[in-house]
């Protein structure tokens, strides 16, 4: 193989691979050097000379003339007179040779194994630029066409033909995929992985709910309306806290657009998420109220040095607070970094047991940790509901159906005698 077909085909499949000139100017000289040095062992007295667009190669050694006897005469850049007048034959000591090295002078196993370096190089470098430019776009939403649907993800393919990841966990539980669907999602994270970049997304993260309000909003993309939080139940229900640094614009307003026009784009892309946006505020009661929505508190009561706040309502408005399968509630939290505790408005405690009284029945253990959350009747334990009582202790189930079980049948004998 010579020089001109060994360069212009490496030109060739470098353009294809979208590798710039001086980049693959750069990777020609290394693996030229680098058979160099192992043929002469440096390559401190070379020239190389490349013409990428002619495919020409030189190949230059420089070495200064010495005399045959000299003790210098087996220094790297150094030629013996008589060795220097085989090449011409008018040469005299102290003048310097250039004798132009062939690629043919490597041996034939040395020109294969840099057509392959050269080959390994260009996969090197198209691998780091794809880490690079994924790296540089996360929490960017991208679009790529569904290649591959496994159980455990999916794999698209971006413009380019790039793998891309979306693993079981960053896909909305409603999704489904077909072959040829074209998918955006939100580029998560970029590892490595046994040399080779592993690009991942997600359709789950609040970033791409995020991103998507910037699309849509361009109050938001223009920094007049910041987001100022993001909670998301994927493809259930999401929170969204916003803030105008305009008076004159209603952040959720603009957010929702007219007769919902903006949010309702947003709503489809996440396969029906229901989505509240918020009006953020630094005052917390109003915050809470808000992230609550739409329940109607009655009052509450904020205790900081726990991070807990109980918040009273009204009997019909306690399903709403906690939402679908505890939905609202949790959002709410999360949104507000406080837990929050519903409680059961009740009109009259006056025929109330207090949970002392059923020693004899519940142990002392439950009868505590039901104290700890703030219940200490049998009329305040029965105005939460079981999930909440399981979101808010450390008993089992089956032990609250029991504790349930013991204070309605008491409750019931007290109002057969009355």
């Amino acid at each position: 193989m010579n020089s001109s077909v060994l360069i212009e085909s490496f030109a060739e499949f470098a353009k294809f691979k979208n590798i710039d000139r001086p980049t693959m100017m750069r990777i020609l000289e290394d693996v030229f050097r680098t058979m160099i040095r192992k043929k002469w062992a440096t390559d401190e007295n070379f020239d190389i000379i490349l013409n990428v667009e002619k495919g020409d190669l030189e190949i230059w050694r420089n070495r200064e003339i010495v005399d045959d006897n000299s003790e210098d005469i087996w220094d790297y850049d150094k030629i013996s007179l008589s060795d220097a007048r085989k090449i011409e034959p008018d040469f005299e000591v102290g003048e310097e040779v250039s004798e132009e090295v062939k690629l043919e002078d490597f041996g034939r196993r040395a020109v294969l194994t840099a057509r392959q370096t050269l080959i390994q190089r260009i996969k090197d470098m198209e691998k780091e630029l794809l880490f690079q430019k994924y790296k540089d776009l996360v929490g960017e939403i991208i679009s790529g066409e569904v290649y591959q649907v496994w159980n455990r993800e999916v794999l698209l393919l971006d413009q380019e033909e790039n793998e891309l990841l979306i693993p079981k966990a960053e896909q909305i539980p409603k999704d489904r995929y077909r072959k040829g669907d074209q998918v955006r999602a939100v580029v998560q994270r970029v590892e490595i992985v046994n040399g080779n970049p592993k690009i991942i997304l997600s359709r789950t993260a609040p970033a791409f709910l995020e991103r998507l309000f910037e699309n849509e909003v361009p109050e938001i993309f223009d920094g007049l309306i910041a987001i100022k939080k993001i909670v998301r139940e994927p493809g259930e229900r999401a929170k969204v806290a916003v803030e105008s640094f305009d008076d004159r614009i209603d952040p959720v307003g603009a957010c929702v657009g007219m007769k919902g026009s903006r949010i309702h784009s947003i709503v489809r892309e996440l396969e029906n998420e229901n989505i509240d946006v918020i009006n953020y505020t630094d005052n917390v009661e109003l915050y809470i109220q808000r992230a609550l929505s739409p329940a109607k508190i009655s009052s509450m009561k904020i205790d900081n040095e726990t991070g807990r706040v109980s918040v009273f309502l009204k009997p019909d408005q306690v399903s709403l607070a906690i939402g679908k399968g505890g939905q609202n509630i949790k959002l709410a939290s999360k949104l507000v970094d406080l837990e929050i505790d519903v409680f059961r408005e009740s009109e009259t405690y006056e025929e109330d047991i207090s949970l002392e009284e059923f020693t004899d029945e519940i142990e002392d253990w439950v009868i505590a940790e039901l104290r700890r959350i703030g219940l200490d009747t049998a009329k305040s334990v029965l105005a939460v509901t079981k999930e909440d009582l399981l979101r808010r202790t450390e008993l089992e189930e089956e032990t609250i159906d029991d504790v349930l079980s013991i204070l309605r049948e008491e409750l019931e004998e007290e109002e057969e005698n009355q």
